[in-house]
């Protein structure tokens, strides 16, 4: 086994607790699971992932330990019930040398952890207070979270300057500054594509769970009502927002030039989708680095943007923005009518992804953080006092 590690680096065993687990084939925790880990394991370290649906692909993937434990699949219980189970193996039986618990929801669960010298890091993820498919007791709960997960953390993780402020901000806590890394796609083949009835170049893209804050609603209300002569795609679905998804349908209904295709796991036609597109149509607002955007950058695809922080700082506040349906609109008849420009964003996007969000420089940072909490760096003893700050964060 090949290791880029120096002879002072030591190895570890590394645990990587509450994601749906590897293989990746359902979000951005789990493409940073399976990006990092396998890094982590050509550098020496082992690790062992902990997931909630075996497959078929045995008890190792890339060179990782694969524990699959059940969970209750309820939404508000299925994370926090398998994570449960995960922490209990974890300290029973696999006693790892750190460990990294994802999503700020899981924190309960730190205290366990530490209880048996195991050092762990909390990934905070975005603000998931503020997600729509949540009501008042999920929101509340999602903010006790996050201040318990400071409280009781040896380190946290945010994913992106905004999310970083936003708990230095709260908590006058400072957090790991660790990004996604995105994916670079030089070619893909229009097979796929061309079976869809599509063209490279020759469509708009949209992938998001159909969720208030991610305005995929927004996004085809503006393009029913913009001049555009390419077809908008949309990649989606949504579990739990029935009513959202009717509106969006009743939308698409009306208009021949929408495309609904539901889910697609298809990963390399979902790289084809990405690479031909026109332009990618990016409605998340309420998460930081966010790995579908990530995704059409290091594919070389133009980018139009929800406006809010995290998407400016990641674009580097480039390509085009939108509020709202006629922002929307406005930015789709924008880029139709300036082909010079998308292609030069697109090339922008390409740069920016390659030399800002490399998964070597993420795998890095993971890597030198777990050692630090293995050898007893920790902000707990500062950060068990942090309590939220009165003011809300002007983010």
């Amino acid at each position: 086994m090949r290791s880029d590690s120096t002879p002072s680096t030591p190895t570890l065993r590394i645990a990587l607790i509450g994601t749906r687990g590897i293989p990746a084939a359902y979000g951005g925790f789990e493409t940073a699971v399976e990006e990092v880990g396998r890094r982590l394991v050509e550098r020496g370290h082992r690790l062992l992932v902990y997931g909630r649906d075996a497959g078929t692909v045995g008890d190792t993937h890339l060179g990782m330990r694969r524990v699959t434990l059940p969970a209750v699949r309820q939404k508000a219980l299925e994370t926090l019930s398998h994570t449960a189970l995960s922490t209990l193996h974890a300290v029973t039986k696999a006693r790892p040398d750190a460990a990294f618990v994802f999503n700020a929801a899981n924190s309960p669960f730190l205290p366990i952890l530490r209880a048996r010298r195991i050092p762990v890091a909390l990934h905070m993820d975005g603000l998931e207070w503020r997600r729509s498919k949540w009501g008042t007791r999920g929101k509340a709960y999602y903010r006790w979270a996050e201040e318990f997960g400071v409280q009781t953390a040896d380190a946290i993780i945010s994913d992106a300057p905004g999310i970083a402020d936003y708990y230095d901000h709260q908590f006058d806590v400072s957090s790991e500054l660790i990004r996604y890394g995105a994916p670079l796609l030089d070619d893909a083949p229009v097979d796929g594509i061309a079976g869809l009835g599509l063209e490279p170049g020759g469509y708009h893209l949209v992938v998001a769970r159909f969720e208030p804050e991610n305005h995929v609603r927004e996004i085809v209300e503006g393009y029913s009502v913009s001049g555009a002569r390419k077809p908008l795609v949309v990649v989606g679905s949504a579990p739990y927002a029935a009513e959202y998804t009717a509106a969006i349908d009743r939308i698409a209904a009306t208009d021949e030039r929408i495309r609904l295709l539901g889910a697609v796991y298809d990963q390399e036609l979902l790289d084809a989708l990405y690479h031909h597109a026109y332009t990618y149509l990016h409605g998340h607002s309420v998460g930081g680095t966010n790995p579908s955007v990530l995704r059409a950058m290091g594919a070389g695809t133009a980018v139009v943007a929800y406006d809010v922080v995290f998407n400016r700082e990641v674009l580097d506040g480039s390509g085009w923005y939108f509020a709202g349906p006629a922002d929307a609109a406005r930015a789709i008849d924008a880029v139709e009518a300036d082909p010079t420009s998308v292609a030069s964003n697109a090339s922008a996007m390409r740069h920016r992804a390659a030399e800002a969000f490399s998964w070597d420089d993420v795998t890095a940072a993971y890597e030198d953080l777990a050692i630090r909490i293995a050898r007893g760096e920790s902000i707990h003893p500062v950060a068990r006092r942090a309590r939220r700050a009165q003011s809300d964060w002007p983010g």
